[in-house]
């Protein structure tokens, strides 16, 4: 059975955080007192900061942004499910920021969990935004789960076009990361297994190579929402 479309109201597009609003809440006591899922939570706001600061489109993303924003029924407004301790929400939710302020697009940012993390499907017993996390779930070996980040990109009245999540294609993450970089080695305790892992992602996260998973992201986005557009469907 098809899935029905994306549908968010006005009023709830609007109770979302803006980029600047997030980075602060992100700083907050009662953000970092939120499960994790992997200790405690590290405070990334002066990180987002300087992410924006940093974030960099080319001249042909710009132009290509400013194309789609243009068009009367192009994108108007993003919808994002982030949450901080996330390296694909580190990496895309600055850009999306970026992406927004050069298109004249408005973005909301929702957080997906609640006090806990979310493990399994989202519970709206748990978490405030589980009616828009539901909307967005990722698909894989006939598994559904929640996936972050969420970009989803709505018309000004609200149609839905098209959603990114995670991270772009060419990002071959589970190989990378659980495949290899956090695979034991021959010899290697637990634990060294995981400090070793520890490190060589943060290792990776600081390369040349997030950054250009960072632009594929945007190319991404770019070249489906030109598609959605152009031909009226993905």
């Amino acid at each position: 059975m098809d899935r029905k479309p994306p549908a968010v109201s006005p009023a709830r597009f609007a109770s979302g955080m803006t980029f600047g609003q997030y980075v602060a809440y992100v700083g907050t006591p009662e953000n970092l007192k939120r499960e994790d899922g992997r200790g405690v939570r590290v405070d990334y706001s002066q990180f987002l900061r300087d992410a924006l600061r940093d974030a960099r489109l080319s001249d042909t993303q710009a132009a290509a942004w400013k194309w789609l924003a243009a068009r009367p029924d192009g994108p108007a407004k993003i919808l994002v499910i982030s949450e901080e301790w996330s390296s694909d929400c580190r990496r895309d939710v600055p850009m999306l920021a970026r992406i927004a302020e050069t298109a004249g697009l408005e973005l909301r940012i929702f957080t997906r969990d609640g006090t806990r993390f979310g493990a399994g499907l989202p519970d709206p017993t748990e978490s405030p935004n589980a009616d828009l996390m539901a909307q967005f779930l990722k698909e894989r070996d006939g598994q559904r789960f929640q996936s972050i980040p969420v970009a989803a990109f709505f018309t000004k009245d609200f149609q839905h076009l098209y959603t990114y999540l995670e991270f772009p294609a060419i990002y071959h993450k589970d190989r990378i990361l659980y495949g290899h970089i956090r695979r034991p080695r021959p010899g290697e305790t637990e634990d060294q297994t995981k400090q070793r892992g520890g490190r060589e992602f943060m290792a990776l996260q600081a390369s040349p190579f997030f950054r250009v998973w960072q632009c594929a992201a945007v190319d991404e986005m770019i070249s489906l929402l030109y598609t959605r557009l152009t031909l009226g469907s993905l």
